[in-house]
């Protein structure tokens, strides 16, 4: 009996279907989903007793550096024991609010002072991380309305928006609740969800913070005047305004992606602000919402599209084509590889995940891939 191989029938069965009206999903489509798993050998100990209160921040550098902000004012008097005067006991102290990780895990530097610093110059209650393609590191102040841009060593450059200064959603120069950023690496365009006073997407100039443009949700202009309540999207309702914007991420193909956190939802947008689709997860979620920080995976055509979920506990995982649910993994907890409150997210060169935690875990975890980028 003669069989033909199974490299000849099949570009022949393909014909075939799609000769019959037969919907074939390419390859990339029907690549099952990534799965991972907690490395509980990283990071190491921090150096000099320090210690992190709620993680707001996580990004992963082109060198696989692990960059971290953290909100120190949220530790306990118990926790900091050696900063009492006098002190209390041996241990501890609180972290720099920006500290960088090498790829094992171990501090490479932290600078960003509460105690000694003048807030003009360090990001006071910071929200959002991000290093771009020129080494510089971008954080956000969500509760002073401002993006400071450093360099590697902690030099302010640039600052966008004025402290504790706001002026709505429709504003082009002041910020309101800054809470991610996205820097394109070929326009130098910096994009910011700027999503805990304001409602908006801004865009600004990566070199000088000069206003490009700004789009609300749907790509619309936005209204601060819409009031939002979460129990609406039980039936099905959707705003037509952000209620959150809280984490942002741009595509190689040039597709940003924004959660709107209490909206439960993604949207997806072209570079210009027009609007592309959107993914609605967990509707059922109330408090803070389902949709805190996209990230995207490492793989040429950035297949999957992971999601930091803080109320639920957990990160979903979606095809990023369809924006389909297709995994999820983690769940509320202490223990190993479970999380409270994931807020902070990043992805390194190799497909793994970093995950910081904001509620009392206040701790990082690495996620080692099984299978896909």
């Amino acid at each position: 009996m003669f069989v033909r191989s199974t490299r000849t029938l099949l570009p022949a069965l393909l014909v075939a279907l799609v000769a019959a009206g037969v919907a074939v999903l390419p390859v990339a489509a029907r690549q099952a989903a990534p799965t991972f798993a907690i490395d509980p050998s990283w990071p190491q100990e921090f150096s000099n007793h320090w210690i992190m209160g709620s993680v707001t921040g996580v990004f992963v550098d082109s060198k696989d550096h692990v960059w971290i902000t953290h909100l120190p004012e949220t530790l306990t008097e118990e926790e900091l024991y050696e900063e009492q005067v006098p002190p209390q006991g041996t241990c501890c102290k609180a972290a720099p609010v920006v500290i960088e990780l090498d790829q094992n895990g171990k501090v490479v530097q932290g600078w960003g002072d509460k105690a000694k610093e003048d807030p003009a110059n360090w990001p006071r209650n910071p929200h959002g991380l991000f290093v771009d393609h020129t080494d510089h590191v971008w954080v956000g102040t969500h509760m002073h309305h401002r993006v400071m841009k450093f360099t590697r060593q902690g030099k302010l450059v640039m600052t966008v928006g004025e402290y504790d200064k706001n002026n709505g959603s429709n504003d082009t120069k002041l910020l309101g609740g800054p809470s991610g950023i996205w820097v394109d690496p070929k326009t130098n365009e910096a994009f910011i969800s700027d999503g805990y006073r304001n409602r908006r997407v801004i865009v600004v100039d990566g070199a000088t913070g000069a206003y490009k443009r700004h789009w609300g949700a749907y790509g619309e202009p936005p209204d601060d005047t819409l009031k939002f309540d979460p129990k609406t999207m039980l039936s099905g309702a959707l705003p037509r305004f952000f209620s959150t914007p809280h984490g942002i991420t741009g595509s190689s193909d040039g597709k940003i992606y924004v959660a709107d956190r209490r909206g439960n939802r993604i949207q997806v947008f072209e570079q210009s602000g027009k609007f592309v689709a959107e993914k609605v997860i967990a509707p059922a979620t109330l408090s803070s919402g389902s949709s805190f920080v996209p990230v995207l995976s490492k793989d040429p055509q950035q297949t999957w599209l992971y999601l930091a979920d803080g109320t639920n506990h957990k990160i979903w995982i979606l095809r990023r084509s369809t924006l389909e649910v297709v995994g999820e993994f983690g769940r509320g907890g202490r223990q190993l590889g479970q999380f409270l409150r994931p807020h902070g997210m990043s992805i390194d060169s190799k497909g793994n995940l970093y995950v910081g935690e904001a509620s009392t875990g206040r701790r990082i975890q690495r996620f080692l891939v099984k299978g896909g980028r």
